[in-house]
């Protein structure tokens, strides 16, 4: 089976719009994040061991917030975007991805990302990759007033893309993907290939869950 659909999947007039994080999704960041977030961690709080592992339990939500919840001092964010930015050449692509974008962009699909960075930080990696052409948005935490799990950001993406939230689907690796996603009334479907283990995934309640992306392309025929 390609994919795997609740029975609850409901798209009115078919698929116009497809909102996608970034991080775990179209990009693997996840060695850089962690070695950012170390380095930061040793900059500001010095001596001791970085909870890397506790600061890999919030995949897709907004630095600033994570900080807040793992009760860290909010400088760590500059050092933190300095290391992350330094090393962004070893960030690449998830497999098929350009490909993937490429197809749904031939098919009248419109394309926006929704993620956890600033949208400062995610253009300049998605132009990096060379995925920003293939893209019709980006819009960061930093640039709705809540960010996920709230449903700002998704509601954001899906309104730049001139869809209805019944017209929409939203790719996301983390819980907080997901339940902004079913808050702004859009189909939530869970990434295995991202950082969120799928247990974890599962448990979170996806409309849809993806194997591989290119599982996303039956959901999403060419429009007339």
């Amino acid at each position: 089976m390609v994919g795997e659909a609740a029975g609850r999947v409901r798209l009115s007039g078919g698929v116009r719009a497809v909102v996608l994080d970034l991080d775990g999704v179209l990009v693997d960041s996840l060695a850089v994040a962690r070695e950012a977030f170390a380095l930061a961690y040793a900059e500001v709080v010095g001596d001791g061991v970085a909870p890397v592992d506790e600061y890999c339990r919030h995949p897709g939500r907004y630095l600033p917030e994570v900080l807040e919840l793992m009760g860290l001092p909010a400088a760590l964010a500059e050092p933190f975007v300095r290391e992350s930015n330094r090393l962004a050449h070893r960030v690449t692509p998830v497999d098929g991805v350009p490909e993937l974008l490429g197809t749904l962009r031939r098919r009248g699909i419109g394309l926006a990302v929704a993620t956890g960075r600033s949208g400062v930080r995610a253009r300049d990696l998605l132009g990096r990759l060379d995925l920003l052409p293939l893209v019709d948005h980006v819009v960061g935490s930093d640039e709705v007033p809540r960010p996920k799990p709230a449903p700002d950001i998704v509601r954001r993406a899906v309104r730049l893309l001139g869809a209805r939230p019944a017209e929409a689907l939203m790719i996301g690796d983390a819980p907080s993907d997901l339940a902004s996603a079913r808050a702004a009334g859009v189909v939530a479907v869970a990434a295995l290939w991202g950082e969120s283990d799928e247990e974890t995934l599962r448990a979170a309640g996806p409309d849809v869950v993806l194997t591989r992306l290119d599982e996303l392309l039956p959901f999403c025929p060419a429009r007339r």
